[in-house]
């Protein structure tokens, strides 16, 4: 048994959640855009007085596109997130290299307005300093915000955005696909998932499943009400 462990250390441990802008970030972002996008869009269309085929051929190729848009879009802006940082490491890498003492003042001048004293600052940014690499790691999470070991990878929020997008696109036309061709049936069911997927999104928050819940459904009404007016005025013009 170790004597330096401290007594009920492993009581303690604990973990965070995901808020590096990965997996989690473009997950919930996909499902409530799929949501929204094709409960809105049913909305439109059924408002319009278009066909069961047509409301499904509508919403299987939003359902698609919508899925690929997010999945790229995530990818490019991720990766470009990421080569950001890459750039900002180097110049401050170069910056280290070519002036280690400014650096290291620096340094100091971080640790004081994170209220460490003087005397205290100073020996720290030195033995901090002795490391390069510890250096430039502190200095970039002080000055950017960000972790350079701690980047979130652009496929993962692809495939991401992609599945939950779809999933979530998909939840608005299941009457339709199941035969049952009731607008009103298909906006129940997407009032449904953005509730659900809303309160789900609260267990990463301190926001009460409920709020987290009605928010979500909020939005989704007033995107399928535009939607509806929309499809309504055109309908009656068309005919």
């Amino acid at each position: 048994m170790s004597t330096g462990a401290l007594p009920g250390a492993e009581a303690h441990e604990h973990t965070h959640a995901d808020v590096s802008g990965g997996w989690l970030r473009a997950a919930v972002f996909g499902a409530m855009d799929g949501l929204v996008t094709n409960t809105a869009l049913v909305s439109g269309v059924g408002a319009g007085g278009a066909s069961a085929q047509t409301v499904v051929l509508s919403g299987m190729a939003s359902l698609v596109a919508g899925a690929v848009s997010m999945a790229l879009g995530e990818y490019t802006s991720v990766t470009t997130q990421n080569e950001q940082l890459e750039f900002e490491v180097a110049k401050e890498r170069q910056e280290l290299l070519r002036n280690p003492e400014g650096e290291r003042r620096e340094l100091v001048e971080l640790l004081r307005a994170r209220g460490v004293d003087d005397e205290l600052a100073e020996r720290v940014s030195v033995q901090l300093s002795r490391d390069p690499e510890t250096a430039l790691r502190l200095h970039v999470v002080a000055e950017i915000g960000l972790n350079p070991e701690d980047t979130p990878s652009p496929r993962v929020a692809a495939v991401s955005s992609f599945v939950t997008f779809a999933a979530g696109a998909a939840v608005p036309l299941l009457p339709y696909l199941l035969g049952m061709s009731v607008l009103w049936l298909a906006l129940v069911c997407g009032g449904a998932g953005l509730a659900l997927a809303g309160a789900l999104s609260a267990r990463f928050t301190p926001r009460p499943w409920w709020w987290a819940a009605l928010r979500q459904l909020l939005f989704g009404a007033v995107a399928a009400g535009a939607t509806y007016l929309v499809g309504t005025a055109i309908g009656v013009t068309v005919s």
